[in-house]
């Protein structure tokens, strides 16, 4: 079988290219901005990688979707500074560039495995807070909180993907992670900006700063995935046994991790002082709580709470998550104590 990822240098991408090749004899067609992640790879002979953009690339990109057996697109923005300050430049390449190569899949009768998000549940319902893939509403915040574009760009393409199956025969599933860590989430480059997701940002921050910025406080709870759990499942999917893949939507999460951010900040700290080489800054580092206003800019919009059912995963490919936040977060430690090391 062969899969042309795109992204294939991201954080996602470059834990699936591992696991891929480690686990599986599939061939792997990559594609991504740089190859900076995959250096270990690269003399891999079920390995092929091509340095590009997206928006420069289109008749190659075309020609490796009608080459693959299987489409795993999984450019795009994902992290909230950035959908924040550049909403249309989120939307052009979460919605209009993916949407290209997903009407090629349904041209060329190409299968598509499309990461969805777990923003794309938007508000959770009060009564029901429990993210279902088949059920829960899809409810998003006004216009001027510009947060949502991202969520309404994926969800436009969850639709539109939905349509394609039912009215071209398009072969797809739809994935949405639910906070997956681990090494390579962020630069810290992009934490010295306040522009990383929360683990890299609090690992940064006790080494570089010595302070932990809790927005609002850090009451908004997630439920935290560990990266190589993440992958297992979509490994699972492409697999497809008895087809019971196709068509569907599967939410990849671990709710037994919902923390809030408050929670899993000292969780951070106190995994980081079992290293020697990180004791002592965790010891002295402290908590700051900050306004989202001041931190991320006006009309910043968050939502409180997000717990996945994964019933349906569990049912259908036999998927269920294992590893614990505190795991997750020391094996990402881990990672790190390596890279500053070098």
């Amino acid at each position: 079988m062969k899969i042309f990822v795109t992204g294939v240098n991201g954080f996602i991408g470059s834990h699936f290219l591992e696991m891929a090749l480690a686990k599986t004899d599939w061939e792997i067609q990559g594609f991504d901005l740089s190859d900076s992640n995959l250096k270990q790879f690269l003399d891999n002979p079920r390995f092929k990688m091509k340095t590009g953009d997206i928006f420069k690339e289109e008749d190659w990109l075309y020609e490796q979707v009608k080459q693959c057996d299987v489409l795993l697109p999984l450019i795009g923005i994902a992290r909230p500074a950035y959908y924040i300050e550049r909403p249309f430049w989120t939307f052009e390449l979460d919605f209009e560039q993916n949407l290209k190569l997903v009407k090629k899949c349904a041209e060329y009768n190409k299968r598509v495995i499309f990461p969805s998000t777990s923003e794309v549940y938007g508000m959770p319902d009060l009564n029901n807070h429990i993210m279902d893939e088949d059920t829960s509403n899809l409810t998003l915040g006004p216009i001027v909180q510009s947060r949502w574009i991202y969520s309404c760009s994926k969800q436009m393409m969850d639709r539109v993907i939905f349509a394609l199956g039912q009215e071209k025969g398009l072969k797809f599933t739809l994935f949405r992670p639910f906070n997956w860590v681990g090494p390579r989430l962020d630069r810290f480059k992009d934490a010295a900006e306040h522009k990383a997701r929360t683990i890299t940002q609090f690992i940064y921050d006790v080494l570089y700063t010595g302070k932990i910025t809790l927005v609002n406080g850090g009451m908004q709870r997630r439920s935290f995935t560990w990266v190589g759990d993440g992958v297992e499942a979509l490994i699972d999917i492409i697999n497809n046994k008895d087809n019971q893949a196709d068509g569907q939507i599967f939410n990849i999460g671990n709710p037994d991790n919902n923390y809030s951010i408050k929670e899993m900040a000292e969780i951070v700290v106190d995994e980081m002082k079992k290293f020697p080489c990180f004791k002592e800054k965790a010891e002295k580092v402290q908590f700051v709580v900050e306004n989202s206003d001041s931190y991320y800019g006006k009309n910043y919009a968050d939502v409180q709470d997000r717990l996945p059912s994964v019933k349906k995963l569990k049912t259908r490919l036999g998927w269920k998550p294992k590893t614990t936040l505190q795991d997750a977060i020391y094996y990402t430690l881990q990672w790190y104590e390596k890279e500053l090391n070098k």
